[in-house]
């Protein structure tokens, strides 16, 4: 038995010498991630370029510019954050805290070890920060993780979810949900109404479907599942009754 204590102590022990040293080593082979400046300049770069190689085989100016602009959480449609949140299953984001200290720890050992995470609020947390890793260009489970945890140490939860809505991949030259609004809807993502915003979810993870919403393709089943996410959100009082009801009775805009 006290043989037993001993090996355990020793592994311990151990653990906590070899779990730092694995992290300072992966931290050290990223790209710098000090704070929100490193992610804007290397996500300025990859996501400029992308626009660039669309608009140049235009012959016409696009409205959109290609410059990335640092994201801005409050500038974002309210309609369309509740949406999101709630289909990654996060619905009360904004009303817990955000997760740090051994909860967060152990959530990362989990990640960058077993490749789960625990549930709650941090899992969503979580997420938005390893596709925000994803999108620097960072391979590799590890790696990502220890690029989440540094990325996650200076950006707010309101932050992490405007940098993931401002890097979404849809097409060649179209990232970002502003992108994205102008290519499906033919107007700036400020200016959609609450209907318009549900079938721009759909176009959103979880659901991709981005070119079935730019073909067109079903209205019917596509009207369909709008309304079942508007339906939703006013199940969990995200947006008012009427107006969910309201925005159902509306036909698909890429039907009109």
């Amino acid at each position: 038995m006290k043989s037993l204590l001993w090996i355990v102590l020793f592994m311990l022990g151990l653990a906590g010498v070899v779990i730092p040293l694995t992290y300072l080593y992966t931290a050290s082979k990223l790209p710098p991630l000090e704070s929100e400046f490193d992610v804007e300049k290397q996500l300025k770069h990859s996501i400029e370029g992308e626009r660039m190689s669309l608009r140049a085989g235009q012959s016409q100016r696009n409205p959109r510019p290609i410059t990335f602009v640092r994201p801005d959480f409050s500038k974002l449609p309210k309609d369309l954050v509740a949406l999101y949140i709630r289909h990654m299953e996060c619905p009360r984001y904004f009303q817990t805290p955000r997760e740090d200290g051994p909860a967060w720890a152990w959530r990362l050992f989990l990640g960058a070890t077993v490749g789960t995470s625990p549930p709650g609020d941090g899992a969503c947390e979580r997420i938005l920060a390893m596709r925000i890793a994803a999108a620097l260009g960072i391979e590799g489970t590890r790696e990502r993780s220890v690029a989440a945890h540094r990325i996650h140490t200076f950006m707010q939860k309101d932050q992490l979810i405007a940098y993931d809505l401002s890097i979404i991949y849809f097409e060649r030259g179209i990232v970002g949900v502003e992108d994205a609004a102008l290519a499906l809807f033919d107007r700036e993502l400020s200016e959609l109404k609450l209907e318009e915003l549900a079938e721009l979810q759909l176009a959103l993870p979880p659901y991709s479907d981005y070119f079935g919403i730019k073909t067109c393709k079903n209205p019917t089943e596509l009207r369909k599942y709008r309304n079942q996410l508007l339906e939703d959100l006013a199940a969990w009082r995200l947006v008012s009754k009427d107006r969910a009801i309201a925005a159902m009775n509306e036909p698909m805009s890429c039907a009109l």
